[in-house]
């Protein structure tokens, strides 16, 4: 189990990112030692994974395709949706993979250069395994709210209150 420092310290981390040990010590009021070896720990039992700059590529206009991909699979006997669920993931092109509930099993989100390059890889790297069923694809076309982040800045209405 956990202390309530180091679910405070989690906490700190999933909502600022990366700072400083010694910063982090000062906001949870205890010594850099302390916060070293909570990282340490959470690096050794898996729980934290990296740090990453959450980046609005829209701005500078880059022009890479983001893609969910809705899969149906057959799971594999004493293997469950892992075994298929593995296959996928090692592709490059692969950014997260989930397993779902609903009518599709696994959702696969995909980077690539442009809407041919996603086609492919549907066609010739995800639809060919045994295991897959059917597909669906959902192209991103703008992100407004990203891990709590907003994208686009907040615009007062100034239109007038009307009333009947």
């Amino acid at each position: 189990m956990y202390t309530s420092k180091e679910l405070e310290l989690l906490e700190l981390l999933e909502e600022k990112g990366y700072l400083e040990t010694k910063i982090l010590a000062e906001m949870l009021a205890t010594d850099v030692a302390t916060v070293e070896a909570m990282l340490e720990k959470f690096k050794q039992d898996g729980i934290l994974l990296g740090f990453r700059a959450m980046v609005n590529w829209q701005k500078i206009n880059r022009h890479d395709v983001t893609a969910f991909i809705d899969v149906k699979v057959t799971p594999k006997r004493g293997r469950g949706f892992d075994e298929v669920a593995e296959r996928i993931y090692r592709f490059p092109e692969v950014t997260a993979l989930y397993l779902m509930s609903g009518a599709y099993d696994l959702q696969v989100v995909i980077r690539a250069n442009s809407l041919q390059d996603v086609a492919s890889f549907v066609s010739d790297k995800l639809s060919p395994l045994d295991s897959v069923v059917s597909t669906t694809t959902h192209f991103k076309l703008k992100t407004y709210k990203h891990d709590g982040i907003l994208f686009t800045p907040h615009v007062e209405d100034k239109r007038l209150n009307i009333t009947p």
